[in-house]
Parts: C-alpha cells; structure tokens; sequence
C-alpha cells in the first residue's frame, strides 16, 4: 500500500457535468439544451449549511433548526453553471430576483427533483457508492 494514489496531483480531477434537466429548454437546433453541472467545494457546502441553519432558544433550551428544502434548493442552485441563474436579464425573464427562485420558477417541481439528484450524485452522494457499504 502506498498514499501516493491520496496525494492531489494524483487524484482523478473532476470534470463538470452536462446534463439535460428539461426537454422543454431547446437551442437553436431544437435539442433539448443542456445543463452544465458542477460539483461544490467542502467551503461552499458548510457556507450553504450555515445559512439553512436557525439557532433559537425554546423555553430557555438551545436549539438548532435545520431547514432541509432551502439546503436542497440553495446547494442545487450553486451546482449550476448553465445557465447562469445570476443572470440578470434571465431573472427579469421570470420576474425573481435571485437564482434560487429563478429554478423554481423555471422548472417543474419534477424537473427540479430530478436536477437535484443529479447534483447530489455528482458531489458523492450516490446511495449505490460502494463505499458506503462497508462495515465496521
């Protein structure tokens, strides 16, 4: 065994992702248009954590609240590439003010379930990883 298959320059990079979210998006050619797809950096996803997080005190408890849609919503939203849900003109188009209600609005509750479990496969989250499999 060696670590030199753990070290940085040896680890396989990783590429965005291209993938068709709706068929109702066409280019010029009338195929569906694709989506380009990244992964989030480990910085990006405890930044999106901590604004999904609400501490409060309950009768004098401490408590945490975690809200799991915007997590999904937000972490979704950082993933794409294209188009650019920042996009001015593109928002205006929709009548939103920022990108996570630009792909509420542009998609079909469907279309963006299937968009967000493309996006947490593409950042590991594949339930059928081998990894995850293996026992204590």
């Amino acid at each position: 065994m060696s670590l030199n298959a753990f070290f940085k320059q040896n680890a396989e990079q990783i590429e965005n992702v291209e993938y068709v979210v709706s068929n109702r998006f066409k280019n010029e050619k009338g195929e569906p248009e694709k989506w380009i797809l990244r992964v989030l950096s480990y910085d990006e996803e405890k930044d999106i954590k901590k604004i999904c997080t609400r501490q409060f005190t309950n009768k004098g408890r401490f408590d945490v609240d975690f809200d799991t849609e915007k997590y999904i919503l937000e972490s979704t939203t950082v993933c794409v590439v294209y188009p650019n849900l920042n996009d001015a003109e593109l928002q205006d188009s929709y009548g939103v003010k920022s990108a996570s209600d630009l792909l509420g609005k542009m998609l079909k509750p469907g279309e963006l379930v299937n968009l967000n479990m493309k996006t947490q496969e593409i950042n590991g989250y594949d339930s059928s990883d081998k990894g995850a499999d293996i026992k204590n």
